[in-house]
């Protein structure tokens, strides 16, 4: 799960307030060649587009942190108002935007682009009200990342410092930051109210990383809290560039120590007092939210918002059963391969439990891992021009998860950088347990979360210039993991890992989405367990032990994304193999992969429309080529 979408999570949509006035008609656009209604139509898109883009400075000016993640420092002192009555405006707002999309703009009268980005927009607003119907079934504090990790994270990651000004506004957003995490406890206390709680473990977890938060200077306990630790950091780097002299330092520091005291460390405490209260209403017994009031329903549409499909749980979890299955038969053949005798299972003991598989859990072997994977990256990175006529600006670097919230076992994640290349994309690896990090799966991660998978999807996306605003920064989970995972057998196609036991891990990591399918659905639509996915999820896969408890946990907390992964790869892989049967000798593996990434994420009906528009044309111009011989 990727750090943006987490950062905003509970956030408000927008709250522009006030109606809005059509754009201005825009010049007529005259292109060589093009017909009269080709240009009426090129015309009114780019009207189109310019009114999306006001409607999109509307949303950013009362969303100063998606400001602060695309780049921008306006607003650079503020925080996102995340009440629920924030949400309630937001929602308002969205309807009324697509009320005036729709009076003053015809879809028939756009480009096939002007109708995709017409009906996007509408997209968004109907998921975002069915979600805000459901909102009292959401978990807010997990040990997922949820807010009280990821305002830290914003805070540090995203709030750069390089202007003595930047770090008032630092400042004054810890007090920001404060408010909104009181905001969130308050959604959090209604849905308990309500019957939406999560697990045990989730609280404990969320207690953990809180508290990790509030431990250390200047709340007390050994060495620096992470906050202090940035907030000196940062401040000692504008007295090396000469930004601000020894007397300012001191008094920002103490600027921002009192507002930690005063305002930081008491919100903190407060939702960990909150958490250890709450917790003894909740179930030691961990299921899924099916058991909770109107739980089936909001698993429904979770499953829905989170595929961008109509599939029901039934149909994702005997989906997830056959691709298990499959994923055997060729795991079996490199077993095989290999030379091991003995059952699949035992090969999965063997795979799991050999120490040849792992580095060392020292700094060392921590240092080699990070090593290892930077030199896959960038031997990946060679080939790209390859596979790819769109490439990404942004660089990619490789990280160890910070001690605050790194987590035995917890999967890698990807936090995006900006779109002008100023903060670059970074790979993040929980190596806190080497145990939990076995080499054969080193790669395939590495492809996942960097390149060619979610640092080429989402900096393309950052990138694009020749769409609205609006669209450079949408996430949908199908279309973003399922790009990922495909990436993990085009790696493959692109000569991509380095021995059997490689292929073994990229074959694992797809399995690991099959069985997601599978336990999503089985944990909330059937009422497993978490000891019963547990043995599920052992039984099938060569996972670690902490792999698969951390797994467990985070589909039980999560409903619908597991399931996203698959769905997504497999509607990609279709829609290739359709190109491919319909171009004949003329496809073009990088012109196909530009076409799915060139137009942002898609919700997958959406994707399917914009390849199918491309294969009509390249056919089309294939068959006015023939024709001229």
């Amino acid at each position: 799960m990727l750090l943006a979408a987490l950062l905003l999570a509970g956030a408000a949509l927008a709250d522009a307030g006030g109606g809005q006035a059509a754009a201005p008609a825009a010049p007529a656009v005259v292109a060589h060649g093009v017909s009269s209604a080709g240009q009426a139509a090129e015309a009114e898109t780019a009207r189109l587009n310019a009114w999306f883009n006001a409607r999109e400075e509307e949303a950013l000016a009362t969303s100063p942190m998606a400001r602060t993640g695309a780049g921008d420092k306006r607003d650079y002192d503020k925080i996102d108002d995340m009440s629920e009555a924030a949400q309630d405006r937001a929602l308002a707002w969205r309807r009324k935007t697509v009320e005036d999309l729709r009076a003053h703009f015809t879809r028939a009268k756009l480009t096939p682009d002007g109708q995709l980005s017409y009906d996007l927009w509408i997209d968004q607003y109907r998921r975002t009200a069915e979600a805000v119907k459901f909102r009292r079934s959401d978990y807010i504090f997990t040990q997922m990342q949820g807010p009280q990790a990821s305002l830290a994270q914003f805070l540090i990651a995203s709030h750069r410092v390089t202007e003595a000004s930047d770090m008032d506004a630092y400042v004054a957003r810890i007090g920001g930051l404060s408010r909104a995490l009181g905001q969130l406890k308050d959604r959090a206390k209604l849905n308990a109210e309500a019957g939406a709680r999560p697990p045990q473990f989730a609280y404990d977890g969320a207690i953990l990383q809180a508290r990790a938060l509030i431990t250390g200077a200047p709340f007390g306990g050994d060495g620096d809290s992470p906050i202090w630790a940035d907030a000196k950091a940062k401040i000692d780097g504008l007295v090396k560039t000469g930004k601000i002299d020894p007397a300012r330092a001191d008094a920002l520091r103490e600027r921002a120590k009192t507002a930690l005291l005063t305002q930081w460390g008491p919100a903190y405490q407060r939702l960990i007092d909150w958490l250890e209260a709450d917790k003894a209403h909740a179930d030691k017994i961990a299921t899924g939210v099916g058991k909770n009031p109107n739980g089936a329903a909001y698993f429904a549409m979770r499953l829905r918002n989170m595929t961008t499909t109509d599939l029901t749980p039934e149909q994702v979890h005997q989906f997830g059963l056959s691709e298990v299955a499959r994923i055997h038969a060729e795991m079996a053949v490199i077993q095989k391969q290999v030379g091991f005798q003995g059952t699949l299972q035992e090969f999965f003991t063997y795979v799991r439990e050999n120490p040849k598989f792992y580095y060392p859990s020292t700094d060392e072997g921590r240092q080699a891992y990070i090593a290892a994977v930077t030199a896959d990256l960038e031997a990946m990175k060679r080939k790209l021009p390859l596979y790819f006529g769109i490439l990404p600006k942004a660089d990619l670097v490789v990280k160890r998860v910070e001690p605050y919230r790194e987590q035995a076992g917890a999967v890698q994640f990807y936090a995006n950088g900006t779109a002008d290349g100023s903060r670059p994309g970074v790979f993040y690896m929980h190596l806190i347990d080497m145990k939990a990090m076995p080499i054969p799966q080193l790669e395939v991660a590495a492809y996942h979360e960097g390149i060619p998978g979610h640092h080429m999807q989402i900096s393309i996306a950052q990138e694009l210039t020749d769409v609205p605003k609006f669209r450079s920064r949408l996430v949908f989970a199908a279309f973003l993991e399922g790009w990922g995972l495909y990436s993990e057998q085009l790696a493959k196609e692109m000569g991509a890992y380095r021995d059997p036991y490689s292929d073994f891990g990229r074959l694992t990591l797809e399995e690991w989405r099959a069985i997601r399918c599978v336990l999503d659905t089985g944990i909330h639509a059937k009422g497993w367990t978490e000891a019963q996915a547990v043995q599920y999820m052992h039984d099938n896969a060569p996972l670690t032990d902490a792999q698969i408890r951390s797994e467990v946990r985070r589909y039980i907390v999560q409903p619908g994304v597991a399931s996203s992964y698959k769905i997504g790869m497999r509607e990609i892989l279709r829609l290739r193999e359709k190109a491919k049967a319909e171009l004949g000798d003329s496809f073009d593996i990088r012109k196909f992969h530009d076409v799915v990434l060139g137009g942002g994420a898609l919700p997958l009906d959406m994707l399917d429309r914009r390849v199918e528009e491309w294969i009509a044309t390249q056919k089309g111009a294939r068959g006015g080529q023939e024709s001229l011989h």
